[in-house]
Formats: C-alpha cells, sequence, structure tokens
C-alpha cells in the first residue's frame, strides 16, 4: 500500500483519510467490526466494486450491505455463481451462458445437451448450493487477457462464454473463481460464499440465447436468496400472495381481457368488463386533462417510415419493429406505429405557430406495436400492442420548467387517487460514456437534464439517478411506483425533448417577430394502458376501489318471484350511472352470494318478499358483510359518496 494518502467522502459528507490502495472493507473496518461484517460490496464514485479491491485516488465510497439494493444485487450475481458451482458439479460436461442479478433473485442459462432437467430436480441442486455456501470461498477477481480467456473455455468447451469473449476487448476480462468453479465475469462479488445463508429455486424455464429465438434454446433455472432463513419463509410468504393476485390469473377469473393464438401472440382482448375498467381510467384523465388545458388529438395506426425515419425511431427501434408493409405503389412503404410523438409532431406543423399560442398540449390514447420475441411476452405487461396515455407539450423554452411541474403535479394526482402512495422518481440521464446512443448536441442534453433536477428538487421528490436510462432523443423522470406486495414498478414517465423539434424543423414565431425552436415535452402519467391495469390488478388484489370497478353491484334475487323487482331496481341504478347485474341463476342464495363475493362485485343486493314489500334491499358488501336493509334510494345515495370519497382528489 502507498505512503500517499487519499481523501475518502462518505456518504453523510464526512471526509476521512486513508493511505492510497485502501479498500472498502478497511474503510468497513476502521469505522466498526459490526459494520464490516455487514458489508457486501463497495460504490465508489457512482460504481459498484468489491469490498477488497484498492483505492487509489480520491473518491467518493458508500458502504453496501442487504439493506442497499445494490448489496442485494451483488449478493444475488455471486448467487448465480454459487449455482453454477453446483451444478458443474453435479451434472459434468455442462456448458453455461450467462446468470445475472435480476429484481428478486436472480438466474442462470444452461445448456444440459440431452438430459432435461425438471423441476424435481431443483431441491438436490439447492442443497447442493447451501453444501458449497458452507465452505465460506471467497470470490477472488482475476484479470486475464483475452488469448488466455479463450483458451481456458476452449479447454472445457463451453461455445457460449467464447462467443462472449469475442464481443470484449483484450485488457478488460476478469475471472472470478470460488472454490472449483471459475467464471467470466465483470463482477462484482460480494466476499464470500459463507453470506448465503438460504437459498429458493424457484421455477425452471426456457431461454434462447442471448435472446435470440433463431439460437439453440438453453434451460434458464431461477432462484432467489437470503442472509437469514426468516428472510427466505417471509419472501416466499409474499411469492404465494403474488401467485393469488397474479393479473393473468385474475384478468381471467374476472372475465377482464383474453389472449386468442388467431388473433395473434401478444394482443390482448379486452373483454366487456375489462373494456369498462379501461374506459373508467381514460375518462378519469381525459377529465384531468381537460382541466389543465390539454386538446385531444387522433393519429392513424400506422404511418409512413420516412416519418420515423426522420425522428431517429426506425434507425434506433427498425430491428425490433413489425417489418415495413409495402404497398402496391412503388416505393411505399408504412410502419405500424411505434410512437405517437412523430405524428404530433406533424400536427404541430399543420400551419404556423405563434409564441401566444404556446404551449400547445396535444394528448391521445394512442395504440402502438413493438415486435417483442415470444419468449418476452407476458400477460399485459409485456404485449405487442399497447396503448399510451400520452402528451406532447410543445412550449417555448422559458416555459419548460413551469410545464414541467404542471405535469408532476399531474402524475401524483393520477398515482394518490389509485393509491399509489409509495414511490420513487428516477432521474433517468444519458450514459456519460456512450453518446453514440443518443442524438442531439451536448449543450441541449446538459440543460435537459438540469431542468429535470431542478424541478424534481423544487416538488421535493425522493429521487435517484440513473445513468444511461434516457430516452435515445432526452432525459426523463421517471416514477418508480411500490405496490401493496412492495413491489417495484416503473409507472408513469416525463420526457424533455430539444431533439424532435429540430429534426422535424418545427418553429413558431416569437415576440421579436423571428423563427424559433420549440421544446417537446413527453408525458404519460399511466405509461402503457395494458400495464398499469396489470400492475392495478396486483396492487389491489382485483378489488377496485367502487369508482373503477367494472361491475359495482350485483342483485340477487332469492327466488324467481322476485326478478321484476330486481329488474326494476337494476334499471334504476344504471340510471344513475352505475354499472351492475341481476343473477337469475336458479340457484340458492347463499351460492349467488358466494359466487359474487370470488367475482369481487363491491355491493350485493339480497331482494325478497320483505325488500319488495318495503322498497327495501339488503345490502352485502364484499369483504366486509351485511350492511343491513335500507330504501333502494339511499343506497344509490351511499354509492354516490363512497364514489365520492375515492375521488377526493378529483
Amino acid at each position: 500500500m502507498s505512503s500517499q494518502n487519499i481523501e475518502i467522502t462518505l456518504p453523510d459528507g464526512s471526509v476521512r483519510s486513508y493511505p492510497s490502495g485502501v479498500t472498502g472493507m478497511q474503510i468497513a473496518l476502521d469505522i466498526s467490526e459490526g459494520l464490516a461484517r455487514n458489508v457486501l460490496a463497495a460504490k465508489v464514485n457512482d460504481e459498484v466494486w468489491d469490498a477488497d479491491l484498492p483505492i487509489l485516488s480520491d473518491s467518493r465510497v458508500a458502504l453496501l450491505t442487504w439493506k442497499d439494493q445494490e448489496g442485494k444485487s451483488t449478493f444475488w450475481h455471486s448467487s448465480a455463481h454459487l449455482l453454477a458451482e453446483a451444478l458443474e458439479s453435479l451434472y459434468p460436461g455442462i456448458q453455461l451462458g450467462i446468470g445475472p442479478a435480476i429484481n428478486s433473485g436472480f438466474y442462470y442459462d444452461v445448456d444440459f445437451g440431452d438430459l432435461e432437467l425438471s423441476a424435481d430436480e431443483l431441491p438436490k441442486i439447492e442443497a447442493r448450493m447451501v453444501e458449497l455456501a458452507r465452505e465460506k470461498n471467497t470470490y477472488q477477481r482475476t484479470d486475464v487477457s483475452k488469448q488466455d480467456a479463450i483458451a481456458y473455455f476452449k479447454e472445457k468447451k463451453d461455445k457460449y462464454k467464447l462467443e462472449l469473449i469475442e464481443d470484449l476487448d483484450d485488457g478488460t476480462i476478469s475471472f472470478y473463481k470460488q472454490g472449483q468453479f471459475t467464471d467470466l465475469c465483470r463482477g462484482p462479488h460480494i466476499p464470500h460464499t459463507g453470506f448465503i445463508k438460504a437459498v429458493k429455486l424457484l421455477n425452471v424455464a426456457g431461454a434462447y440465447w442471448r435472446g435470440n429465438e433463431n439460437n439453440q434454446q438453453l434451460t434458464r433455472i431461477y432462484g432467489v436468496s437470503f442472509p437469514k432463513q426468516k428472510e427466505l419463509l417471509e419472501h416466499l410468504a409474499l411469492l404465494e400472495e403474488a401467485r393469488k393476485r397474479d393479473h393473468r390469473k385474475l384478468g381471467k377469473e374476472l372475465e377482464l381481457f383474453a389472449f386468442s393464438e388467431k388473433v395473434g401472440m401478444g394482443l390482448p382482448l379486452w373483454l366487456p368488463k375489462g373494456t369498462r375498467l379501461r374506459e373508467r381510467l381514460e375518462e378519469f384523465l381525459r377529465k384531468a386533462q381537460v382541466k389543465a388545458g390539454y386538446e385531444p388529438v387522433i393519429t392513424p395506426h400506422i404511418g409512413g417510415k420516412n416519418l420515423y425515419v426522420t425522428s431517429g425511431h426506425y434507425e434506433k427501434y427498425g430491428k425490433d419493429s413489425f417489418q415495413p408493409i409495402s404497398t402496391p405503389h412503388e416505393g411505399e412503404e408504412f410502419l405500424l406505429k411505434p410512437m405517437n410523438c412523430p405524428h404530433h409532431c406533424e400536427i404541430y406543423k399543420v400551419r404556423p405557430r405563434s409564441y401566444k399560442e404556446l404551449p400547445l398540449r396535444l394528448a391521445e390514447f394512442g395504440t402502438v406495436y413493438r415486435y417483442e420475441q415470444h419468449g418476452e411476452l407476458h400477460g399485459l405487461t409485456r404485449v405487442r400492442g399497447f396503448t399510451v396515455d400520452d402528451a406532447h407539450i410543445f412550449c417555448r423554452p422559458d416555459q419548460v420548467k413551469e410545464e414541467f411541474l404542471k405535469v408532476i403535479d399531474l402524475t401524483l394526482f393520477v398515482l394518490k387517487a389509485l393509491n399509489f402512495e409509495k414511490f420513487v422518481a428516477q432521474l433517468s440521464f444519458r450514459d456519460p460514456e456512450d453518446h453514440e446512443k443518443y442524438i442531439g448536441e451536448d449543450a441541449v442534453w446538459e440543460r435537459a437534464e438540469r431542468e429535470i433536477a431542478e424541478a424534481a428538487a423544487e416538488k421535493k421528490l425522493e429521487t435517484v439517478t440513473e445513468y444511461g436510462e434516457a430516452a435515445f432523443y432526452g432525459p426523463k423522470l421517471d416514477f418508480l411506483v411500490k405496490d401493496a406486495l412492495g413491489r417495484t414498478w416503473q409507472l408513469g414517465t416525463i420526457q424533455v425533448d430539444y431533439n424532435l423539434p429540430e429534426r422535424f424543423e418545427l418553429e413558431y414565431i416569437g415576440s421579436d417577430n423571428q423563427k424559433h425552436r420549440p421544446v417537446m415535452i413527453h408525458r404519460a402519467p399511466f405509461g402503457s394502458m395494458e400495464r398499469f391495469i396489470a400492475v392495478l390488478i396486483e396492487h389491489c388484489g382485483g378489488n377496485f376501489p367502487l369508482w373503477l370497478s367494472p361491475e359495482q353491484f350485483a342483485i340477487l334475487p332469492i327466488s324467481e318471484k322476485y326478478h321484476a323487482y330486481a329488474e326494476t331496481l337494476y334499471k334504476a341504478f344504471v340510471e344513475k350511472g352505475f354499472t351492475g347485474s341481476v343473477d337469475h341463476r336458479d340457484e340458492k342464495i347463499g351460492r349467488k352470494i358466494r359466487d359474487a363475493e370470488v367475482n369481487k362485485i363491491p355491493f350485493m343486493l339480497i331482494v325478497g318478499e320483505k325488500e319488495e314489500q318495503a322498497q327495501l334491499v339488503s345490502v352485502r358488501k364484499h369483504g366486509t358483510g351485511d350492511l343491513g336493509q335500507m330504501k333502494w334510494a339511499e343506497f344509490i345515495e351511499m354509492m354516490q359518496k363512497e364514489i365520492e370519497v375515492e375521488l377526493k382528489y378529483n
């Protein structure tokens, strides 16, 4: 270790002096032995490192534990290596693909050759992982030359690692070794396997190598691990609850949406109840948008290829979109719309604009199409056709901040009205090391990023910054929302764009009578309607608030004699704007109540002789039980008041 001292700035702002070459673990030991026992990795100048890597210059350092998401990610990545070690020891001759950490655990893609791994073998693999973890083998990093890396994996006959090495530059390659296992890996990793106390392998699935359906299909083993057995048991209970709330399961049971192979994979069909749910959400936002000064527009589902060449979408997303549609007219090509923004730019250009007209706020529930590969499709959260609650605000540069703040207010209004109370705002900026992925000048990007950060700070939002997560045309503010199970979803987004107005040559006449370039703000409080509804279903477990419920009441006559009274009530409720049904089945009332409960209908109205004679309804509330008898007009008033309370943000 060099005798030269460096300054280490800790997250609380304190500065400590250490000899150059100090490691994160040594810093932790200097602070407290308790901290050192829990350190999994170190974050040095916003980059996560192994805790034992030397720090050679003045740096900002955070010591990561299980409480930090990046600490968990390092833990799970290391667990993926432990899984690979267990697999190699149990199934000699396998070939390994990749094994990353994911949002809640890890996976490893494996080529088992002629062997077909079944889920029945997972407990055996788990036991081997725990056995290896107890050896407390250190994760040792070694930098290797490209030549040596190729030689090593040629000897192992691992074609997948050799393919990965082909894409790496000499001098950037590293191996990690724990016990008898060595893997190609950039790291970082936890200090040793002994931190991994509890493991559960969750399922086995197929996955194409490098996500390309033309490549070999590998076996993907998903797992999760924890430093304590208690935490694993809590997590498994959470997974069981998540299975009950799975939007695909509830969507089918509640008859909200469906998929058809003949229509096409990833193209949802909205059933009547699901359509009512979706339309209520749209109407809710439309009303808010009218109050906020938005103008509705409608654009086609396709557009000329040159439209997306101009916008840059074809260059960036052409390979991931459906291929061009050629017409009988020579040279004429169209694309299924991958984005709404180019169409809105053309609406802006239909006539000259004055500075007095700005901001111009154009809103559309616009359906767009992306070609997602078969293996990536997942219910409503990953589809090929989805509707965005899109809007584009064209404004003067001096209006950007004010408009951005208004959009934040609108997004917060939407989240609160739907009981998404916990969220973090992510400042999604461009990758400072790779400007090739983006369009536009550096000065424009710096200005846009500064404006977004200032607006978030002014609204006192809890924020995190992620570099490399910007859209190709501009930085954005993404809302990362926690659902009732504590899972994080990226929903609403707001983006500042100086580049598309330049590419489309958008102009307005300023107060100086000269032409100027407007700025564009992209915003979508819901994001994708499909994804938002999927998250909402799982957030509330299908128990929608009354104002949103597709079936708000069910009238349950105890026999056929009271069908006429039930129909009279039904018409009265519908006239007041409520939606529901009458259960005319020849079933006992207990069965009708149970079925209404299973279908999560907010109110059940039981009617028989007493109710008809006194013009009453016997009210039962889903999940609560009997509320007693009341005049049906009083019941309508009760529902109206409940909706008013639910929409207190409206």
